[in-house]
This record gives C-alpha cells, structure tokens and sequence, in this order.
C-alpha cells in the first residue's frame, strides 16, 4: 500500500496538480446548485469576461452575483467609489445602463442590500461562492427570471 507521506514532495506535488485538473474540469455551480449559466455576453461581463460570474482565485472583488443594473444601484456604485456607467474605452468598456446584466461583487451587493440599493438577481447565473457573503434568502428577495 501506498503511503501518503505529507513530507513527501512528490505526494504533494501529485495532490496539488489533481486539485488543479479538478478545478479545470468540473462544471461550476450556481447558487440553486446547477450548472452555472452565462450571465451576459453583450455587455460581456465576468471576471475573465467570459460572459460567466466565475469564482477566481485572482477575483479579489469577487464577481461572482449576476445582477440585473438599476439606476438605483448604478448611482449607489458611484457614490461608493465604483464607478460603472462612465465608459473607459481603453478597456473596452461601454458603461452600463439600467437594463444591462453584469456580474458584480458579491461583497459590493451585500452592501448594497443592507444599504436598501440592491439590485434584481438571475438566480441561475450567481456562482455558488455568492453564499459566502449573502444568503440565499436575500438573493431569493431579489431575483428576477433569466
């Protein structure tokens, strides 16, 4: 029998690279715990901007909401500091306008919610990582069709 030494660096070598072809190929979950949908691909949206609310390692702000945009929640934004309606084409971005879908940050809606500005979700299109900052019961209060 083999012996999973944790001093081993090989062992830990194998366990890290199996973590990361997990991570390639599994299928990313939405809050309902089904396959994640795309939120948007016109604004494209998502941290890789893939048009998915991804979870990254990388995602500091962690974009991981699907919300549909508000004039309520975009003039919020801005007064937070986050300023999401101003085009910035040197990053292809358009700005957005109420109506359009993006991915936000999961911290940057809880506090939006707290604050009374949330804005409407797609339920099918929030990754399942939202959960670490919102409950579900919130995200329900506020979820709109696809």
């Amino acid at each position: 029998m083999f012996r999973r030494d944790a001093g081993d660096v090989r062992w830990r070598r194998s366990a890290v690279q199996a973590l990361v072809e997990d991570t390639l190929t599994a299928v990313a979950l939405n809050v309902l715990g089904t396959e994640l949908e795309v939120c948007c691909t016109s604004p494209m949206t998502g941290y890789y901007r893939n048009g998915c609310c991804d979870a990254a390692p990388d995602d500091a702000g962690v974009h991981t909401v699907c919300a549909l945009m508000t004039e309520a929640f975009l003039r919020y934004s801005v007064m937070q500091g986050n300023d999401l309606v101003t085009p910035m084409p040197q990053y292809g971005f358009q700005g957005l306008v109420p109506g359009d879908r993006w991915c936000v940050c999961a911290p940057r809606w809880k506090e939006a919610f707290d604050a009374g500005f949330a804005p409407p979700v797609i339920l099918e299109a929030t990754h399942q990582y939202s959960l670490e900052f919102v409950t579900m019961d919130e995200l329900r209060a506020h979820a709109t069709e696809p």
